[in-house]
């Protein structure tokens, strides 16, 4: 059944893409995020994000974020997908290449080959990457006020992010769609929503909604 990630850096209109979906679908499509999209995941997530935590380690950070996945694929995703939902997740296995991948170092066959223990070969239909230039993502992130330990990251890390996104997009275009961050959020919404559509990967919109 249809599975389909929301990409982007920090400050890129994910939460509120996903606030859209919501409010357009409802129950229609199951909405969750890594991490985080679990009772185990919440309590991984606040390790993860605590800047108290500023001395972990990029092996410590990659396990604890595949941990999470493991834990997400099997309670939630897979058995919604069993089930004919269509899923959207707030990440997935691609914010683990460009984080721990190209912003940390970590070598991308490390991650390839513990993210398929991680997932069990679960992959999503449709990857939607929501591009904003650093500056206008970091900016966004300010105003949202205290920031938690990846957002508090020097922008090097989030330019090399970044980058690793456009890179894994042009890898694999197929799955991928570009979309620009910067546009007004109900117009984001209209292109993820007529891409998955255009797919075949999305329920029929309610009554009344356009």
């Amino acid at each position: 059944m249809p599975f389909i990630t929301l990409e982007g850096i920090e400050g890129s209109g994910k939460s509120t893409q996903m606030r859209l979906l919501q409010e357009a679908y409802g129950d229609r499509l199951l909405l969750t995020q890594e991490p985080g999209g679990t009772p185990l995941g919440v309590a991984i997530r606040s390790i993860l994000l605590d800047r108290r935590h500023h001395a972990m380690t990029s092996t410590t950070e990659l396990l604890l974020y595949l941990a999470d996945r493991a834990q997400h694929v099997e309670s939630l995703l897979r058995p919604a997908l069993a089930e004919g939902r269509t899923v959207v997740s707030d990440r997935y296995l691609e914010t683990t290449f460009a984080y721990q991948g190209y912003g940390r170092g970590i070598p991308a066959e490390t991650i390839r080959s513990l993210g398929r223990v991680a997932t069990g070969g679960l992959t999503p239909d449709l990857i939607v990457l929501l591009e904003v230039p650093v500056e206008t993502g970091l900016a966004r992130v300010g105003k949202r006020g205290a920031h938690d330990r990846l957002e508090s990251e020097v922008r090097e890390f989030h330019e090399r992010v970044a980058a690793g996104y456009r890179r894994l997009a042009a890898e694999d275009p197929g799955r991928w769609q570009i979309i620009d961050g910067t546009l007004p959020s109900p117009h984001i919404h209209e292109h993820i929503v007529a891409e998955a559509e255009r797919r075949g990967l999305m329920p029929a919109r309610p009554h009344g909604v356009r």
